[in-house]
């Protein structure tokens, strides 16, 4: 998901954010409802519900809030390192929640990544010259989720990973759709750079890096595919540098390997047995692939 803020710093060079948003998904929507038109993919019954509401959660109320408070003064390392509680949120509620009981080790893989987040971002922590209600987009954003990471992997829809994609995108496409028309800021700019940009946006962040996020959130929990979201400042850090020239703070390299060793403590920890599901609960094998 690191590529979304590269994309996205790429992309507002050329228009707002909401422009930006608005196109990204319109277009991944577009592709999504082709490929499954090409595969007679049918959509389950209940399926736009749920992932309407998983939608919502995890793209619509995350990046809408993140981007928002950027937008408005929230330093863009503020932001990343508010976002980087992500990981703990979920841990903390997998256990209560989801029945992922996180062990010693664990814990400190993810207290680790957080403080190398903070190292890696420390040059552009502050409070910046946002209103303080501001800073409260991005923690919501990060709740979102939170919640919506926690909910997939709570009700195991019976959708394959395709069609939850397809309609997670579409419901995001028709909420930033709405935003922008109603900003009068639909419209995309002239410049070719910025479809270049949306190309980024779209093939990277939304097909690689979401639709990854989802498929280890099914095959390995909320918590292990929580604890990747530590490497998107790391990541984001190296593709600025080589493609803007921004040189890192020198407090980046030990944030670094602060951040590759928390992944390390946490993924690398066996899984433990997790509670079986309610009775009733719609379960799916894990290992689900994007076809039907």
């Amino acid at each position: 998901m690191e590529l979304g803020f590269v994309g996205a710093d790429l992309g507002t060079r050329f228009t707002g954010a909401d422009t930006l948003l608005a196109w990204r998904y319109a277009i991944a929507a577009a592709v999504l409802w082709l490929v499954l038109f090409v595969r007679r993919t049918r959509i389950p019954r209940g399926a736009i519900g749920r992932q309407g509401l998983l939608g919502s959660l995890s793209q619509v109320l995350y990046l809408g809030g993140v981007v928002t408070g950027v937008g408005l003064g929230v330093p863009a390392g503020t932001a990343a390192l508010v976002a980087a509680l992500q990981p703990l949120v979920v841990a903390t509620a997998a256990g209560p929640v989801l029945g992922e009981h996180t062990t010693l080790r664990q814990r400190i893989g993810l207290a680790g990544g957080l403080v190398g987040v903070g190292l890696v971002v420390a040059g552009d922590l502050g409070p910046g010259d946002a209103p303080w209600w501001a800073f409260v987009l991005p923690a919501g954003g990060m709740l979102a989720l939170s919640a919506g990471t926690l909910l997939e992997r709570r009700l195991r829809p019976s959708e394959s990973p395709l069609v939850a994609m397809t309609l997670q995108t579409s419901t995001a496409a028709v909420l930033f759709g709405a935003v922008a028309v109603a900003a009068g800021d639909a419209a995309p700019p002239a410049d070719p750079g910025f479809w270049g940009a949306i190309a980024w946006v779209v093939v990277l962040s939304s097909f690689g890096g979401y639709g990854s996020y989802l498929l280890v959130l099914r095959r390995s929990g909320a918590t292990r595919v929580s604890t990747l979201l530590y490497l998107t400042p790391p990541t984001t850090m190296a593709w600025t540098f080589v493609m803007f020239g921004e040189v890192p703070v020198v407090l980046a390299a030990p944030g670094l390997a602060l951040c590759a060793l928390g992944v390390w403590l946490v993924l690398g920890t066996p899984r433990r047995r997790t509670a079986e599901p309610a009775p009733g609960a719609n379960c799916r094998t894990p290992g689900a692939s994007w076809g039907t």
